[in-house]
């Protein structure tokens, strides 16, 4: 294993079967999350898998490679490390860098040449000309910030109120097993995270001239983070303060936001059809220490908005595709599916009222079917107890299934 370095086998297990098929494993999600870690983890798989594995491994952001900024480069710079004989195995870390680089992954699948793993940090590498290059000859592997028992693991915490708390305020990224977790320590690191993500991944790639906006809408997002939410009406509000921005930017700014993976955008679907809505969706960070960074944590009144970020997260992690329900005029937080089956999910932090218990499992008594049922909330008292098939589950418990 790397140094300093813990596994993370959600990952590597999806992976793994893979290794030495002749398809193209792509690994993605946002900055500092850990791909590069993973990358050099699957290094030490493979030499346990093969011998006589000649390993080409390239981080298209290091200095050295500098010169490799287009596909023919890349190409003729592999060509040059391929070995005769062996299997051979190419690892590039974050390939978007390369101007069109699918054609050169192209090629060198096509003839057989390595086995090929890469990593970028911007959806639209798997949109568009990518998609219809490499169709059907990559296959796409989401890398997330650390799961709350990742986050356990890694910082050697039981599994108490008090970790949950400090994975609510500082979030999930791998690297805080460097700096530990001091609040203030944390906060100076995510500050710099931030600033190099929306810099780099987000103004320079899209090409964003606002940058004052960007970062008001970070803060908007932040602010109201699980809302729902339309472009339509971000735009009406920066108005009423003074900012006239078209709602045409707005979209354009939210879509840069997405596909640097820095939020997650959430669509509402009809609980019975699943009809899509395509104005009114919600957001939610990518990483909570990041949102935490941006506005000052205050557990009090951003619990509800923190419980229902770190559940959609876990969704993911877990493989769903995750909507927001709705059946008439109700919602419902969550409704998750994988594999032909489905979930749903209210999070609430404290059932204290009758009407805040006649609203979370009320609207899930609305759904006819069968499908699992969950209400996450913090209430020690009554998790675990079911109400007419309707599970309630403590946060630490629903993080832990």
């Amino acid at each position: 294993m790397q140094p300093n370095s813990i596994k993370r086998p959600l990952y590597i297990d999806k992976i793994k079967p893979f290794i030495g098929k002749q398809v193209i494993k792509v690994l993605t999600g946002q900055r500092r999350v850990g791909k590069s870690y993973l990358l050099l983890q699957l290094i030490d798989e493979i030499k346990l898998l093969y011998a006589d594995a000649n390993i080409i491994y390239m981080n298209i952001e290091h200095h050295e490679y500098d010169v490799i900024r287009t596909h023919t480069a890349l190409y003729e710079y592999v060509a040059t490390q391929l070995k005769p004989g062996v299997s051979n195995f190419l690892l590039i870390d974050e390939v978007q860098e390369v101007n069109s680089f699918e054609l050169c992954l192209r090629s060198l699948l096509a003839e057989s040449k390595c086995d090929i793993i890469c990593t970028g940090s911007n959806a639209k590498m798997l949109s568009g000309e990518l998609a219809t290059t490499l169709s059907g000859r990559y296959v796409q592997f989401p890398i997330y910030t650390l799961s709350y028992s990742e986050f356990l693991e890694f910082h050697q915490l039981e599994n108490v109120n008090k970790s949950l708390t400090l994975y609510l305020q500082l979030g999930g990224m791998p690297y805080l097993i460097h700096t530990g977790l001091e609040e203030s320590v944390v906060m100076e690191y995510l500050r710099n995270v931030n600033s190099t993500i929306l810099l780099k991944d987000v103004v320079a790639r899209e090409s964003i001239r606002n940058v004052s906006f960007l970062e008001n809408l970070t803060a908007f997002l932040a602010d109201n983070t699980g809302s729902l939410l339309s472009a339509l009406n971000i735009s009406k509000y920066l108005k009423s303060q003074m900012q006239l921005v078209p709602t045409q930017t707005v979209l354009n700014y939210l879509r840069a936001l997405t596909n640097a993976y820095y939020v997650h955008k959430v669509q509402r679907a009809e609980v019975k059809g699943l009809k899509i809505f395509e104005v009114g969706e919600k957001y939610y960070f990518e990483d909570l220490g990041l949102r935490n960074a941006i506005r000052h944590f205050d557990y009090r009144n951003d619990v509800n908005k923190l419980m229902e970020n770190v559940v959609y997260l876990d969704l993911k992690r877990k493989g769903y595709t995750v909507f927001v329900g709705q059946i008439g005029q109700k919602e419902v937080d969550f409704m998750a599916e994988k594999n032909g089956e489905r979930l749903y999910v209210q999070v609430a932090y404290m059932l204290t009222d009758q009407q805040t218990i006649d609203r979370e499992f009320g609207n899930l008594l609305l759904i006819a079917d069968n499908y699992p049922k969950y209400v996450v909330t913090m209430d020690e008292i009554s998790a675990g107890k079911d109400f007419k098939g309707i599970r309630q589950i403590h946060l630490r418990d629903f993080l832990l299934m």
